[in-house]
This record gives structure tokens, C-alpha cells and sequence, in this order.
């Protein structure tokens, strides 16, 4: 498992500075388990698609992981929320607000 640590912004460009997040092995573990559902979605729609099956059902099957993508988002802004905006909110950084309503607007296209 990949362990990452919140880095600070630095004072270059924003262009050349990633920020990450440590994520508890729980967090962690769910959040791949999610993915790895996902992913095997994606491969039957391939295989679907390979057998020749009939459009509806692979429509059907498309909508099934656009919905599984939806709840990794929902968890994943509900976890962000909990954690990240807190901490910036409780350590004065407000921007963070900006941020997760810049990220909500995407979401929600």
C-alpha cells in the first residue's frame, strides 16, 4: 500500500506543486476495493462488447459503473470533506473552501 503525507504548498508555481493525503489503511482499503470493483466492470462491458451483446444490455451495464463511480466520488468528497477541509478551515486556510465548491461544480456537470 502506497502511503502518502500531506505536503505544503511550496512557493513555486502552482503548476509544479502536487498535494497528497495519507489515507488510513480503512480509507485506503475501501476506497481500492471500489476501484477494483469498478475495474471489473469495465472488463465485462469489453467482454460484452467482444461477444457481440445486445446494445441495452451493455447501456445497462455502463450505467451500472457510472452509478459505482458516483458513490467512489461520494465517499471519497465525504472523506475529503471530513479531513482535509477541517484541517485547512481549523489551520485559517479558507481557500479550501473555494476549492471543494470548484470541486462540487464538477461533479455535478
Amino acid at each position: 500500500m502506497a502511503q502518502m503525507k500531506q505536503k505544503e504548498t511550496c512557493s513555486c508555481q502552482e503548476s509544479c506543486c502536487v498535494k497528497t493525503k495519507h489515507r488510513d489503511s480503512g480509507e485506503y482499503k475501501s476506497l481500492v476495493n471500489r476501484l477494483n470493483r469498478i475495474e471489473g466492470q469495465v472488463r465485462g462491458i469489453r467482454s460484452m462488447l467482444e461477444e457481440e451483446r445486445y446494445c441495452v444490455d451493455i447501456l445497462t451495464q455502463v450505467s451500472a459503473v457510472q452509478s459505482a463511480l458516483n458513490a467512489f466520488n461520494k465517499e471519497l468528497l465525504s472523506n475529503h470533506i471530513k479531513t482535509c477541509v477541517v484541517k485547512d478551515i481549523k489551520s485559517g486556510d479558507e481557500t479550501v473552501v473555494d476549492e471543494l465548491c470548484d470541486t462540487i461544480r464538477k461533479l455535478m456537470k
